[in-house]
């Protein structure tokens, strides 16, 4: 289990310094399509990596359920994906110019839900 939280710890440090660098460094406006998919692809690697080292712990230290560590991970990368997901749905939608506050709650309640649909 150690190799596995570091591996997660090391893509969610990895992914956050790329977030990093194509925030400070890539230019949208001299590679528009290269930059926008660096964009989207940091973005959600960093949101999933670090949402599922944050749901680990707090389904670890919150026990309310008698998970063994497996089924913990799973489901706390299930998770982050998902949240990877929804947020990078809800920036594509910034981008397009579609997005409102009702349609960000709507995007992010989607998979609330289809979390709470999912048989732990």
């Amino acid at each position: 289990m150690n190799t596995l939280v570091f591996g997660i710890s090391l893509a969610a440090l990895l992914s956050t310094t790329s977030l990093l660098i194509v925030l400070f460094r890539v230019s949208p406006l001299l590679a528009p399509t290269q930059a926008v998919f660096a964009f989207f692809l940091s973005v959600f690697m960093s949101v999933t990596t670090v949402c599922t080292l944050l749901f680990m712990g707090l389904w670890k230290y919150i026990p309310h359920h008698t998970w063994d560590t497996g089924k913990l991970t799973s489901i706390s990368l299930r998770q982050g994906i998902f949240l990877g997901t929804a947020t990078s749905i809800l920036l594509l939608f910034h981008l397009l110019g579609l997005l409102t506050w009702w349609i960000g709650v709507m995007i992010y309640g989607v998979f609330v839900l289809v979390e709470l649909a999912l048989e732990h």
